[in-house]
Parts: structure tokens; C-alpha cells; sequence
């Protein structure tokens, strides 16, 4: 089937959509909503039999539902409407929600339903950002293979919304306005978790912090420290976060934040605030990177909000990681968090005073976390991958010996849309892997993969399934039936040799070189255009039209004028 896939960006959802659609092996073609023009013109130059919308926050032009049967992915349960559903639902603390598929018509979320799913919401508040990342984006891709098969089927018919019965638990609601978003640090503890998980990763909860007024991101609870203080007083810091007290003896920890002020960007929460918390103690109980051990599995798990980097933060998992290699265990698992890794942190970097030093600084750092995974020689190296990955993030943990990856995972291995090189060793452990053949598509190509084509071209060892805790406990398993196996020793022998034969042959530090040699004219002498790209991923400037490898029902040699793919951390 020719499928058309009308966005407002290529995000990760859209991404699962194309990838599943094509894996099932459909003709997609994507046409990003830059205007009402661009998606008619699309629509006309695809002749789609179906055009989808598993993201699109703009209304569809009624040439193009009146001429082609277009389907809208919604957030929301059956008879849900409105902007802002999955804000609703966190902030009203729903126990179930859901995802429709509605026909497009003139009236936005109004159309007849082709389909739903439902799920349970999870007690503690979720992120918006990962609500939207795991059950909604599951929901959603189920959703989409169901509307194509029922698009095969000459017989079916939508039915009225109103029809459903007992499944119809939306409503119309409007969308959420800034005073909604706004909380107090006389409110409690939770409550103040609740607001700002709503709105993360945009456009964040609004309050006042250290006497300046921000948007708040990246919360959780923290301890109870009692009555007597003043709510809103920063107790603690700590790995970029401030622990803020809040009305009932409670506290939240509070990662990122960004002033309301023009040009302000969002980071963390002791960089932004700067000398407003420069006295503010040091204090336990919060911790972006652990450390756990069994007798023969050690785990270094780390998390960083929206899988970033940053200098700071990759030299303590560094650092980790050295601790790690030297215990006497016999598998190292190294376990990425909700997202595994973007690579280095655009945000901080487009802060510094001199950004170009700022990334040289954070690629330095980030190839030393690759050096310590591919340079272990005394246990065998396990990747524990359950949240989507980018560019040097991906590059990250292909050193290990296993790379495991959770199903629903998307992979983009490559920098060229941010306007970068690349180092974290891809030059060597990419082709090691795929081949240089491969590795040089991968990279010239960008475009996404899934985990089992990631498996099927040996970017990845294995693919799990199951919800991110059982994915967690299957791939513990199989480390300790690793470390447990009769033939550890010839493993980790085999580990060695090929370390070694590869150190004859070209030393790590000579890839390194050689990477960092390219970055350097990237960063320092922005030949294609970093400064730009990074730029506009972090202030968040609309793209202008859809990038060619994308919009394949365009004629062959089409060229985005002025196109700027947005690619990273936030």
C-alpha cells in the first residue's frame, strides 16, 4: 500500500510509524506540515491510498481529507478532543487513557473512529515526554497497523465516535494555558510533581526558583525535611539538580530549569541559576549514574534527562566506568535510562560562552566513556539498551561484546544532520560490526532503524522484548548466565585477542585522533554548519520543508531549500 505520513516533525513516534510500515512493506513517503500548500502539494504528487498522522498538531487541508482517506492518531481515549489531552490526563491524575485513530474531517478530533487502545495509567505521575515515548507511542503503532489493514478491506467502514458506548471517557477539553501550568512551593511535594511532569519536556511547569521566575522541568521527589522552613528554599544540590522545599515538609529534586528570559535555554538546574545556588550544600539522594553488583555482574546504570551528555556528566560516568572495570566481577552491564543516550549536550554547549570550546570539551569527554566500554579487557561488556538512541549515543555502546535492545527502540546512527563528523570510536567500532560498506550507508543515508533490522545488519546483538523493567530483568538474566557460562574464560580470552590484533593494527587513540582531527573543523571551523543546526535544535526553529531521503514522492535529485533537520538532546 502507498502510505503518506503527514507530520509536524519526524519525532520518534512518526519514526516507529515508518519504520513498522515499511518493515511490513509498504511504499512511505513523509511530508512534514510546514503549510497547508506543502501538504496539498504532497498529497497530489504521492496519489497516497492512505495518508496517516500518527504527530500532527496543525489541521489537514480539506483538499487533502476530502481527496484522500487521511487518518489522525490522537492521544486520547475515544471521544477525547483537544490540544492538550495528555496534559489533562496527568494533571487530572486519569487511571486509564488511550489512543484513537478518527478520520479527518472539517472539525479537529471530530471525525469517525477507524480504532482505539487503552491502557492503565501509572499511579506515580508520569513525564509527559515519557507517557508519549512509551505507552502512547505503543498504542499508536499498533493503531497504525490495524488502520492499514482495515484500509485493504473494501467492506469496512468508520464508525461514529458516539457509537463506542461505554469505551467513549473523553471530551472536548480546551487547551492548557499558562496559568495552568503555574504552581506554588506552598503546595505539596506532590502536587508540585504532578504540575511540572504535565508539561516535561514542554513547556515545563512555571514558578519562581532562587527568586527569579523559570520554567521547571526533570522533578521527582525528594525527601521529607519537616516543618519550619520556607517553601521554595533551595536545601541542597547536587550532579546539576537543587532540592527545593516545598509546603507540606516535603521536597522536589529539580533537574533542568530555564529562565524566563529571551534567549534563556533549558539546562541544568545549578547552571542556570548560576551564584543563586553557588552556597547551597552538597547533599545525598539524588543520582543520575549507580553502581550495583552481584558476585559476577557489576551494573553502571545511568539517566540523563532526554538522554544528553554533557562534559561534566560524561567524566563522572567515566569515572564510573573506571570503578567499575577494576572490581572483580566477570560481565559489566552498562545500562542506559528512559532515553539511552543523544550523545553530547547541545543546550549546554550553545550556553557556554564559547560554544565551539564547550563541545570540544564534551567530545573529549564523551570518547573517554567509549574507550573505557571498548578498551575492557578484564570482564566481558554487556549494553543494556531500553530507550531510543542518537548519533553518539548510539556509537556509545557498540564497543561491548553484547548489544542488547529493547523492541520498541529506535537507533539513528549518524551525525550528518547536525552537521558533525562524529567521534566515540565510529570509525572503529561501526564497521567492526556492519562492514564498511554498511556502516558508510548508515552514516550517509540518516535515517532511522529499528532494533531488529539494528540486529539483522549486526549493529545489535539481540532484541527483548517486554515492558522496560522485564527488559531490565532479561538482560540481568542473561548477563549472570554470562558470567555462570562453562566457556567464560575462552570468551573473555577471545575478548582480549581481538582487542589486541586490533591494537596492532591501528591503536584506539590513533581513531580517536583522527575523529577529533575532523571535529575540530566542525566545531572550530563550522564547516557544515554545527553552529546553525545546533542553534535551531535548541531554540527550536520549525524546519522549512522535509528533507529529501524523507519525501521519496518527490522527483529524485529535490533539494530542501534552506532545510535544517533538528537532531540531539533537548
Amino acid at each position: 500500500m502507498r502510505v503518506l505520513l503527514l507530520c509536524s516533525s519526524f519525532n520518534g513516534l512518526t519514526q516507529r510509524a515508518w519504520l513498522e510500515l515499511r518493515r511490513a512493506g509498504h511504499e512511505v513517503s513523509v511530508e512534514l506540515a510546514v503549510s497547508p500548500e506543502v501538504m496539498v502539494e504532497a498529497a497530489e504528487l504521492a496519489k497516497p491510498d492512505l495518508v496517516i498522522c500518527p504527530f500532527l498538531k496543525e489541521r489537514v487541508p480539506a483538499r487533502v481529507w476530502q481527496g484522500f482517506r487521511t487518518v489522525i492518531i490522537h492521544p486520547g481515549p475515544p471521544g477525547d478532543r483537544g490540544p492538550s489531552s495528555l496534559d489533562w490526563a496527568i494533571a487530572e491524575a486519569a487511571p486509564e487513557w488511550g489512543v484513537t485513530a478518527l478520520q479527518a474531517v472539517e472539525e479537529m478530533d471530530a471525525g469517525p473512529l477507524w480504532g482505539f487502545r487503552t491502557f492503565v495509567m501509572p499511579q506515580e505521575a508520569p513525564r509527559k515526554s515519557a507517557l508519549y515515548n512509551g505507552p502512547v507511542a505503543d498504542a499508536a503503532v499498533e493503531l497504525v497497523a490495524e488502520v492499514v489493514a482495515k484500509a485493504a478491506d473494501p467492506a469496512f467502514r468508520p464508525v461514529p465516535v458516539e457509537s463506542c458506548g461505554a469505551s467513549v471517557r473523553g471530551r472536548l477539553r480546551r487547551a492548557m494555558r499558562h496559568a495552568d501550568r503555574e504552581f506554588s512551593w506552598e503546595e505539596p511535594a506532590e502536587a508540585v510533581v504532578r504540575r511540572v511532569r504535565a508539561a516535561d519536556g514542554a513547556p515545563g511547569g512555571r514558578g519562581v526558583l532562587a527568586g527569579v521566575p523559570v520554567r521547571v522541568f526533570d522533578v521527582y521527589r525528594g525527601p521529607e525535611v519537616g516543618a519550619g522552613g520556607v517553601p521554595g528554599e533551595v536545601v541542597g544540590r547536587r550532579e546539576g539538580a537543587v532540592l527545593v522545599r516545598a509546603g507540606d515538609g516535603g521536597t522536589v529534586w529539580v533537574g533542568h530549569v530555564r529562565l524566563e528570559r529571551e534567549g534563556a535555554v533549558k539546562l541544568p538546574a545549578v547552571a542556570a541559576l548560576g551564584d543563586r545556588v553557588a552556597g547551597v550544600p552538597e547533599r545525598a539522594g539524588y543520582s543520575e549514574i549507580t553502581y550495583d553488583r552481584s558476585e559476577g555482574v557489576g551494573v553502571v546504570s545511568f539517566d540523563f534527562y532526554n538522554g544528553a551528555m554533557s562534559t561534566e556528566q560524561c567524566r563522572r560516568l567515566a569515572s564510573a566506568l573506571r570503578y567499575a572495570v577494576a572490581q572483580d566481577t566477570r560481565v559489566l552491564v552498562v545500562r542506559g535510562g528512559e532515553v539511552f543516550s543523544n550523545g553530547i549536550h547541545l543546550n549546554v554547549i550553545e550556553a557556554a560562552r564559547r560554544p565551539a570550546l564547550e563541545a570540544w570539551m564534551n567530545i573529549n569527554a564523551m570518547n573517554a566513556v567509549c574507550q573505557e566500554i571498548a578498551g575492557c579487557s578484564g570482564q566481558l561488556v554487556v549494553v543494556s539498551v531500553g530507550g531510543n538512541a542518537g548519533a553518539g549515543g548510539v556509537m556509545l555502546g557498540l564497543g561491548a561484546d553484547r548489544v542488547i535492545v529493547r523492541e520498541p527502540v529506535v537507533l539513528n546512527p549518524h551525525y550528518r544532520t547536525m552537521g558533525l563528523f562524529g567521534s566515540e570510536l565510529w570509525t572503529y567500532t561501526l564497521p567492526r560490526r556492519v562492514g564498511a560498506e554498511v556502516a558508510e550507508r548508515l552514516t550517509r543515508e540518516a535515517l532511522p532503524l529499528g532494533a531488529a533490522e539494528a540486529v539483522e545488519l549486526g549493529l545489535a546483538d539481540r532484541v527483548v522484548g517486554g515492558s522496560r523493567l522485564e527488559f531490565e530483568r532479561r538482560v540481568l538474566e542473561y548477563a549472570e548466565r554470562l558470567a555462570a557460562d562453562a566457556g567464560y574464560e575462552r570468551l573473555l580470552a577471545a575478548r582480549r585477542q581481538a582487542r589486541e590484533a586490533d591494537e596492532r593494527r591501528k591503536p584506539l587513540d590513533a581513531y580517536r585522533a583522527e575523529e577529533l582531527a575532523e571535529m575540530s573543523r566542525d566545531m572550530f571551523g563550522d564547516r557544515s554548519g554545527f553552529a546553525a543546526a545546533r542553534r535551531a535544535f535548541v531554540r527550536k526553529e520549525p524546519a522549512v520543508a522535509t528533507p529529501a531521503r524523507l519525501a521519496v514522492h518527490r522527483e529524485p535529485g529535490y533539494r530542501e531549500p534552506g532545510y535544517r533537520e533538528l537532531s540531539g538532546a533537548s
